[in-house]
């Protein structure tokens, strides 16, 4: 199904193209065929391909809130450069807290970000451990967060936006990275271009065995090997001097064992029954957590086919996208049956498609009007086989034969955006930015919201930029990983929820605060501080319930989430650094939804209690810094953060102990002729004091099994250009 809406979503773009080109005021031959090109011409077009770029990006400018960048060049001077994940990346950036399964946290919230690949919506995929989206295909890697724009909706956290590489302004490589952890990463891109035409693809291939953080501190996990196959393409076409057509797509196919601590024991610490008896299984009732075998496979397929038109006064861009996701997990049934009391088979797939429809028209030199219309459609499905044991009144087991429990269900869901705004310059040095953007969503429930904004950039000086702004926001819980389940079927077995009370969530709608001024001193030094305040009515949060590592959302009733940003940079000849601190608090009040997944102790007490979001972290901080000679870099970037939740006297009540990891890298280039092209290696040291930190000790509100920080590790990577 979903490779014929790819074929559709193509077909249609294609089907648009010839009608939206004779709408362009140009003359018909413009463009020319690559045989008959002058190198006259061939400069004009990469010329009008970055012209058309500028016009791209005047759509949906980030004014009035918090936006941070890394060029290709950036990335490439980092630790593991763009073998890296975009997590990674993105963990440098100011206001960003790891997680397990490499999840991030922006300002405080959880998930909740939007990605974008040049400017177009990417829809949620079901990914927990995997990434969908790597930074090798990446010319810069946006992230806009704060009081964002009415183009910005839905997803609010943050916009991660990655600009592609053309064949334009890259070359060809060839490259093989690994090292500890039976890491091998050979990858590929290729580029080029003929006349009107530009094209860039890549690809890559990861095997090693610290697939998922380690679960007891342990250099190399028991059971937790992944194999990885990635792919992007990326097409584009001029038309003429004021439109182009480019079509994009990607797959990802990841495996991983879910590794395990080893030397548990099930009659020890696995499921007890109603008289608190460990259980027995086909005649079982002791099973080491090393024998354990679980996996999951995430499969991600998307592409993007856009045109966009450019004139003096308007830049008009329509696109087309569709993404397809699974997520199949592998139980051991036997021992998941003793520990947990429940082993699952899971099967989640979702097919999302839709049209984005964007344009920016100059009024006059004070009014820059900005409107636009989102309409996507999902189609989810969740399919569990559940094994477990038949009890009586008491808890107890009537048999230590398994019985199985299907619960298989689909579901559809639509969402309609619209926005129209106006940047006004009042005066030089002041632009106000204001607007309005609806939201209509029906899927586990038909809710809207009309959300006003209003963001101003003031320029007092040359060297002093001050932004702020407020937004109304409105986000949906994602519906693809709302579980289907009909928590009735388990009454009476060893999977009997402690309350059978499952409400729907709900959208989370909050009133955003934010203001930030940067200074620039002299011409290397720069410095930005950034404060924030937000209030929620049905507060979203994820949390991992069950043998199962499939995140489920649920709502606070009420939440409240604040924080200051502090972010530098120096940038003086070969030398650059940067540096960023944040502070935040976020908490919630009583769980309104998906109740059946938690204690009735911690429900009953959060119900008129605010606690800790379990994935607050008050403080963080990132850092780093390169230096570039005779062909050589040399560089480090460091992470430090004060520690994630854990349960103590009362839910989410204690905080870990506080973490830091530093990363290095040391790389240079071989313009030997002889090779016919540089040379490049590189030699990258992961956590090069060989810090042992937890991420999470496997207690909270939501948290699943514990999880560690990497431990030291040696990498090293060789990359033709040719």
């Amino acid at each position: 199904m979903h490779r014929l809406s790819y074929l559709l979503c193509a077909v249609s773009a294609l089907a648009l193209l010839p009608g939206l080109a004779q709408a362009a005021d140009a003359p018909a031959d413009a463009a020319q065929s690559a045989s008959k090109q002058s190198p006259k011409t061939v400069q004009e077009i990469v010329v009008t391909a970055r012209r058309l770029d500028t016009a791209r990006q005047a759509i949906e400018p980030a004014l009035g809130s918090s936006e941070y960048n890394l060029t290709s060049q950036a990335i490439q001077a980092l630790p593991e450069g763009d073998n890296s994940t975009l997590n990674q990346v993105v963990l440098q950036m100011p206001g960003v807290v790891q997680d397990s399964f490499g999840q991030l946290h922006i300002r405080d919230d959880h998930a909740n970000i939007q990605f974008r690949i040049d400017n177009v919506i990417l829809p949620e995929g079901l990914n927990v451990f995997g990434q969908a989206l790597t930074p090798r295909f990446a010319q810069n890697v946006d992230l806009v967060t704060g009081a964002l724009p009415a183009q910005y909706g839905l997803l609010t956290a943050g916009i991660v936006n990655i600009t592609t590489k053309s064949g334009f302004d890259n070359e060809s490589q060839i490259s093989v990275y690994g090292g500890s952890h039976d890491w091998i990463e050979p990858s590929f891109q290729l580029s080029g271009s003929s006349g009107a035409n530009n094209w860039f693809l890549t690809g890559s291939y990861t095997s090693n065995a610290l697939g998922i953080e380690s679960p007891d501190g342990s250099a190399n996990p028991h059971h937790d090997r992944t194999e990885q196959y990635q792919a992007f393409g990326f097409f584009d076409h001029i038309i003429d001097p004021q439109s182009r057509f480019s079509l994009m797509g990607g797959i990802s196919d990841e495996n991983f064992q879910i590794p395990q601590a080893v030397g548990n024991h099930s009659n020890a610490i696995g499921f007890t029954d109603g008289n608190g008896n460990p259980l027995t299984v086909n005649g079982v009732s002791d099973y080491l957590s090393q024998q354990l075998n679980e996996s999951q496979r995430e499969v991600t397929d998307y592409g993007i086919a856009t045109y966009e038109h450019s004139t003096d006064a308007f830049t008009g861009q329509l696109s087309l996208f569709g993404r397809y996701s699974t997520l199949d997990f592998r139980p051991d049934v036997l021992g998941d049956l003793l520990f947990n009391g429940i082993s699952q088979a899971a099967r989640k797939t979702d097919a999302a498609f839709g049209v984005q429809a964007e344009g920016v028209y100059t009024l006059n030199p004070q009014h820059t009007l900005r409107f636009g219309a989102i309409v996507q459609f999902d189609h989810s499905t969740s399919d569990t086989t559940s094994e477990v044991l038949p009890v009586d009144a008491n808890g107890v087991p009537t048999t230590d034969v398994p019985e199985s429990i299907v619960d298989n269900g689909g579901r559809n869901a639509e969402s309609y955006s619209a926005y129209l705004q106006d940047e006004w310059k009042p005066f030089e040095r002041l632009t106000i930015n204001y607007g309005l953007r609806f939201d209509l969503v029906d899927a586990l429930r038909n809710e809207n919201q009309l959300s006003p904004r209003i963001n101003f950039v003031w320029t007092p000086t040359d060297t002093t930029t001050v932004h702020g702004g407020y937004a109304r926001y409105f986000t949906p819980p994602p519906f693809e990983l709302v579980a289907s389940e009909d928590v009735t079927k388990f009454v009476g077995t060893t999977a009997q929820p402690a309350l059978l009370q499952d409400t729907t969530p709900y959208a989370d709608r909050e009133n955003y605060f934010d203001l930030g001024v940067q200074q620039k001193f002299g011409s290397h030094l720069t410095l930005g501080v950034d404060g924030y305040l937000r209030r929620d009515k049905n507060l979203i949060d994820e949390g991992q319930f069950g043998a199962p590592i499939i995140l489920t959302p649920f709502n606070y009733a009420k939440g409240k989430i604040q924080g200051v940003e502090f972010s530098g940079t120096y940038n003086a000849g070969p030398f650059s650094a940067y540096a960023n601190f944040a502070m935040t608090k976020g908490q919630g009040e009583d769980i309104v939804s998906s109740q059946f997944n938690f204690d009735p102790g911690d429900l009953a007490y959060i119900a008129n209690h605010y606690i800790y979001l379990d994935h607050d972290e008050h403080y963080a901080s990132s850092l780093g810094a390169t230096y570039r000679f005779e062909g050589s870099k040399v560089g480090f970037d460091a992470i430090y953060g004060s520690g994630l939740r854990a349960d103590g006297a009362v839910p989410n009540g204690d905080e870990l102990p506080g973490y830091w990891q530093v990363n290095t890298t040391l790389q240079h280039r071989f313009d030997w002729a002889s090779l016919g092209g540089p040379l490049d290696v590189r030699f990258d040291v992961v956590n090069l004091f060989d810090k042992k930190y937890q991420i999470r000790n496997g207690t909270g509100v939501g948290v699943g099994a514990p999880q560690w920080g990497p431990r030291r590790g040696f990498f090293v990577g060789v990359t033709k250009t040719f």
